[in-house]
């Protein structure tokens, strides 16, 4: 975490010196440990710095005391997000730096709509993330206003490293030209269909209907106890793709496969079936380790919105609302591997304990 500081003091400041009261390094500073000790919008973070201000001042100069909330807010809109994914990639290679030869990584591809930064007047930011199977946000792109995912998620996938990685994307991002950019990027894929790909998903599906193609499948479950029942969970493979006409069209595609998930209830049984494509070979066991490690994204939006209350934040300024989601994914990643010498604790509740005592804990912290 101290190089991680250091780092934010090479931020460029760009505002004119002669109307400049603090530091952006400050600035950026306050803002990232008030969102680790409970602060979600501009005023809470404002009456943070204002509470430890002795505390803060171990770690910055505030020559001019603390900022209001409306400079802060408005500062952080002057900062260009990619200064902030800079430190966020540099946190994320120290967290990953020796740990030598393991699993290749499941990388979750998925978007999320930032619904306080909306109103009548304009369309709320949507960003797309890219998250690790640790639950660690390696890199976002902010969706343009007149584009969708399909265009974003292969200019996200530029500024990624993904190289023997395995990338797990839903069925809006199943595109031939995101599959050709994966694989581009020397990377494999595991893709969720659905009925945006012409008959694709149609002939997958009527493909594992007939029992006697799938008694020929790899095969791999497991049974959990999950949502109030119990849950099956079976994944079938195969690489028999000679049939499919389609199978030219989507670069590296090796194998098609199927997952269902049964849950069983006292009084009813659920099940769902789901199709994807995948360039890896046949491997039931590593096929249900990519579909499951999908769901690190969905999780991690989850802590978006109930840990650092996200949705709930109304910052519409859209260059500062990015820029605090960066913020808060970073705040994310350092809670995750942040140990408060307690038992083990919710993300939400090492928030709220680093709340009430930031001078202990911010240090414990800050020494990762």
């Amino acid at each position: 975490m101290e190089e991680v500081l250091k780092c934010i003091e090479r931020v460029p400041d760009k505002r004119e010196k002669k109307k400049v009261l603090h530091k952006l390094k400050d600035i950026i500073i306050i803002v990232l440990f008030a969102k680790l000790a409970n602060a979600d919008d501009w005023q809470e973070i404002y009456q943070f710095a204002v509470i430890h201000e002795t505390l803060l001042r171990e770690y910055i100069e505030l020559k001019n005391g603390v900022p209001s909330h409306d400079t802060i807010e408005r500062n952080f809109a002057v900062i260009e997000p990619k200064y902030l994914q800079a430190l966020q990639r540099q946190f994320n290679e120290m967290l990953s730096s020796g740990e030598g030869e393991k699993l290749r990584k499941i990388l979750a591809i998925d978007g999320k709509t930032q619904r306080g930064n909306g109103n009548k007047n304009q369309k709320a930011n949507h960003i797309v993330s890219a998250v690790d199977e640790d639950g660690i946000c390696l890199g976002e792109t902010l969706v343009g206003e007149k584009t969708n995912e399909i265009t974003a998620i292969p200019a996200l996938l530029d500024e990624l490293n993904v190289k023997g990685q395995i990338v797990t994307i839903d069925a809006m991002g199943t595109q031939t030209d995101i599959v050709a950019k994966i694989r581009e990027k020397k990377a494999d894929y595991v893709l969720g269909l659905k009925g945006n790909q012409g008959t694709l998903h149609d002939d997958v599906r009527l493909y594992f209907s007939d029992i006697e193609f799938l008694k020929k499948c790899d095969y791999h479950y497991t049974i959990e106890k999950a949502r109030g029942g119990v849950e099956k969970r079976e994944y079938w493979q195969t690489d028999d793709i000679s049939w499919l006409n389609q199978k030219d069209n989507w670069s590296g595609l090796k194998t098609i496969g199927i997952t269902k998930n049964t849950i069983f209830k006292e009084d009813k049984t659920i099940e769902e079936t789901r199709c994807f494509i995948s360039s890896l070979p046949v491997d039931a066991k590593e096929f249900g380790r990519c579909i499951r490690g999908h769901w690190m994204v969905e999780s991690f939006h989850w802590h978006l919105d109930v840990t650092f209350r996200e949705d709930a934040n109304q910052t519409l300024e859209k260059r500062a609302a990015y820029n605090l989601n960066i913020i808060n994914k970073i705040a994310l990643s350092v809670l995750k591997i942040a140990d408060l010498g307690m038992k083990p604790m919710s993300l939400k509740k090492k928030r709220y304990s680093i709340s009430l005592n930031p001078l202990r804990f911010l240090k414990m912290v800050l020494s990762v």
